[in-house]
């Protein structure tokens, strides 16, 4: 995967609540397709999840970025948690004291190696910056590996003390710490 070239950096802001739908479909089509990833049939309640935005987007907590292109049309979305309290997956992430969260980061297919999935991680990044927080947690799987090694890329290290797995699917935690305001 290319790391994606300055002109073609996608614009990162909130998704709006007539994009809701289409990112629900992108989430669906993007984890249900990915290796290793439970099917629809399978984990129903999960992907019902997924296909909810707007009731993600409704907690006060939880921010929905979408990443569009020059067109405007979104290419890729992420959830931004700014109280880990409020995280909403399995094991222990929602205990992190002074973190925010990634979750769900999607890139459309027709997207991918244009530096979308970069740049919604970097947007998050900031906004974790700008609130003060010390840390970023996220997670990811095995059949993830293009998110995985940039996430490592980025400088996230592994933090198994929040893995956890989702029926059979095994979830892997990350985290980056982020240097104290001076």
């Amino acid at each position: 995967m290319s790391e994606g070239r300055a002109e073609d950096a996608p614009g990162i802001r909130r998704a709006r609540p007539d994009e809701y739908a289409e990112l629900g479909r992108m989430l669906v089509e993007v984890y249900s397709s990915t290796a290793g990833m439970p099917r629809v049939e399978e984990q129903p309640g999960y992907y019902d999840m997924l296909r909810d935005v707007a009731a993600r987007a409704s907690r006060p907590t939880l921010q929905v970025l979408v990443a569009v292109d020059g067109t405007g049309r979104p290419v890729g979305c992420v959830d931004f948690i700014s109280d880990m309290a409020q995280y909403g997956s399995g094991g222990t992430a929602r205990n992190v004291p002074d973190a925010a969260g990634i979750r769900l980061l999607a890139v459309d297919p027709g997207s991918r190696g244009r530096g979308v999935g970069k740049a919604l991680t970097l947007a998050c990044i900031d906004r974790a910056r700008g609130l003060g927080r010390s840390a970023v947690i996220l997670h990811t799987t095995r059949g993830m590996q293009t998110a995985w090694a940039m996430y490592e890329r980025l400088g996230f290290e592994r933090f198994p003390e929040i893995d956890f797995r989702q029926e059979q699917l095994e979830v892997f935690g990350f985290r980056l710490q982020l240097a104290p305001r001076g």
